[in-house]
């Protein structure tokens, strides 16, 4: 059992890519479900669906590429948990960070939901900050 599981997300996206992999699996949670969305939304994933495989569901990730065949390069280059379960990171609705200058997302849990931090920054609420994808 695995008790953070958005930095388990956040891993196995990263090893994925790092090797090629089309497909990553991840066990499936509310709040997985939702950073793969907000990661589908900002272009970072091709895809993602949740299956129902046994007695726990699976969220299969369908990785984005640039290039092509031996050219090809993962679209994300960094993932980051900033807020850990051992240190829980918050910040408030003029604390927001900006992750490379506007070309990264920072990924929040506020009070209206997981969001990016500049729907975040557009809404005028803050949280804790979930990580930061670039």
């Amino acid at each position: 059992m695995n008790n953070d599981s958005i930095s388990d997300m956040l891993a196995r996206i990263r090893n994925g890519a790092a090797v090629g992999h089309q497909n990553v699996a991840v066990p499936s949670t509310r709040l997985t479900e939702r950073v793969a969305a907000i990661l589908k939304e900002e272009g970072y994933l091709d895809d993602y669906a949740v299956v129902d495989s046994g007695s726990h569901p699976v969220l299969s990730l369908t990785l984005r590429y640039t290039g092509q065949r031996r050219e090809r390069k993962p679209v994300i280059t960094g993932l980051q948990r900033i807020s850990k379960p051992g240190r829980r990171v918050y910040c408030g609705r003029n604390e927001i960070p900006r992750v490379l200058s506007g070309m990264g997302i920072a990924v929040l849990s506020t009070p209206k939901g997981v969001m990016t931090g500049s729907q975040a920054r557009r809404l005028g609420v803050g949280g804790e900050v979930l990580c930061y994808v670039y």
